[in-house]
């Protein structure tokens, strides 16, 4: 029988001091037990730019936000649940799908414009293109010491 996860991961995960290799052989330690509610993003480095793609599976394009800041680059997604579709031939034993909001942010730098960040949303993935900073050359001075005399 299915049992609806109220408290976290599992009704279980707190009352027992077992950690998840103690039932399953594979386990995420990059992102724990919270690895559904992560933003996994990819990130490629070309010569100008910087490639993001962010998966973001289920949602839909007006439910994601990307936005510019003092040099970092905040990407939301937000998803409720329709409470007004009845499920007319039965009841939900277990409901998995995600809702809520979630959002990860990226320093970028305060050289990026935001006319400059590219973003395409296909197939559940956000993909962005951030244009690396110039640099400008430094302007070597002299580094001598005057001696008088």
């Amino acid at each position: 029988m299915y049992m609806p996860s109220i408290f976290g991961e599992s009704l279980f995960d707190d009352m027992f001091p077992f950690d998840d290799s103690f039932f399953t052989s594979k386990k995420n330690p990059l992102y724990g037990k919270n690895a559904s509610r992560v933003m996994k993003t990819d990130i490629k480095e070309n010569e100008g730019s910087y490639e993001l793609d962010i998966d973001l599976p289920g949602f839909k394009k007006d439910e994601i936000t990307a936005e510019l800041k003092d040099g970092y680059l905040t990407v939301s997604a937000a998803k409720g649940l329709d409470k007004d579709e009845e499920d007319k031939k039965g009841h939900y034993i277990r409901q998995e799908r995600y809702s809520g909001a979630m959002s990860r942010t990226f320093y970028v730098g305060e050289d990026v414009k935001q006319e400059d960040i590219k973003a395409k949303f296909e197939n559940g993935i956000l993909s962005l293109s951030v244009p690396k900073p110039v640099e400008q050359k430094k302007v070597e001075t002299s580094k001598r010491i005057a001696i008088e005399g």
